[in-house]
């Protein structure tokens, strides 16, 4: 149950940064609708959930090599992995994906925590 609440409480948050971050940028990011934005959001979800971890596990090397840097152009991955799954959400290019992939960790972390 806790487990859930959190996918959803993430949801929710990555949902409203899609939503917000077009508005405010729309050069660099397009959201087709807010439905879009939510089944963006649960596909991030999934992702990270399922593969993300065997991503941190194969780039152990260079994570270290960069102290723990190099999760953040993950979480970048992550989001341009969830554009091909969610064609109604566009980046601009890999840098706006890279500062929204640190937004949304960051608000996570806040509002969600770390697990």
């Amino acid at each position: 149950r806790f487990l859930i609440m959190n996918f959803i409480k993430r949801a929710v948050i990555t949902t409203a940064v899609f939503l917000i971050y077009a508005q405010v940028f729309p050069g660099q990011l397009f959201v087709a609708s807010f439905g879009v934005a939510v089944v963006g959001a649960l596909v991030l979800g999934v992702l990270n959930g399922l593969l993300r971890p065997i991503l941190v596990v194969l780039s152990i090397p260079i994570t270290i090599l960069t102290l723990g840097l190099f999760l953040i152009v993950l979480n970048g991955l992550m989001l341009s992995m969830m554009t091909w799954f969610v064609p109604g959400i566009v980046f601009s290019s890999f840098g706006s994906t890279m500062v929204l992939a640190i937004i949304i960790s960051v608000l996570n972390m806040i509002f969600v925590g770390k697990h």
